[in-house]
C-alpha cells in the first residue's frame, strides 16, 4: 500500500509539465474567447436586403414617364399608359393610353433580363395612337431592365432607354 501512495496523484507534477499545461490552457482560453466574440458579433449583425429583392419589379404597377428619352405628352393625362407584371402565369397586363394589352413575359431578375412575348390588345380608335404605338413597340422590343429607386427603365441591348416608368402608388 505504501507504494501505491507514492504514485499519488496519478499526474505528472514536474514544474516544466505544469508550466506547459498552463500556457496551453491560457492560449485555449484566449482562442475560445475570440471565437465566441466573433460568433456573438456576427449573430447580432443586421442584414440588408439583397439587390434581387430591391429590384423586384413583379406585382407592381409601373406608369410611363418617358419614351425614347423624351417625356411623354398626352392629350388626356388621365389615360397615362401603365403595365403590371403578374407572377401568376408570368403574364403582363396594362393600358397603353386607350387600349388595353396583355401577354406573357420571361424574366431573369438575377441578370435583369426580360422578354415580353407578343400578346393581345384591344383595337379602339383613340387620339393618342402615336404614343400608344410607341409604347407597345418599346415594351415588346425591351430585352433588359434597370431599377433605380422607384424608376424602372426598359432597354434594348446597349441602346438608350426605350421607356422609363415610375412606380405607381
Amino acid at each position: 500500500m505504501d507504494q501505491d501512495l507514492r504514485k499519488w496523484p496519478p499526474i505528472n507534477l514536474r514544474p516544466e509539465y505544469i508550466t506547459t499545461k498552463i500556457i496551453i490552457m491560457k492560449n485555449l482560453y484566449y482562442y475560445l474567447s475570440a471565437f465566441l466574440l466573433f460568433v456573438c458579433l456576427t449573430a447580432c449583425k443586421t442584414t440588408t436586403p439583397t439587390a434581387e429583392k430591391t429590384t423586384d419589379i413583379t406585382g407592381k404597377t409601373w406608369k410611363l414617364t418617358e419614351l425614347n428619352g423624351q417625356p411623354i405628352q398626352l392629350k388626356n393625362p388621365k389615360n397615362n399608359p401603365y403595365f403590371k407584371l403578374n407572377t401568376e402565369g408570368m403574364r403582363y397586363e396594362g393600358h397603353a393610353g386607350c387600349n388595353g394589352f396583355g401577354g406573357t413575359y420571361e424574366i431573369k431578375p438575377e441578370v435583369m433580363r426580360i422578354k415580353f412575348n407578343q400578346g393581345m390588345s384591344t383595337m379602339m380608335a383613340c387620339e393618342d395612337l402615336e404614343t400608344e404605338q410607341l409604347f407597345t413597340k418599346a415594351v415588346l422590343a425591351a430585352d433588359n431592365y434597370s431599377v433605380n429607386g422607384n424608376t424602372l427603365t426598359l432597354n434594348k441591348a446597349r441602346m438608350a432607354p426605350l421607356a422609363k416608368f415610375v412606380l405607381q402608388p
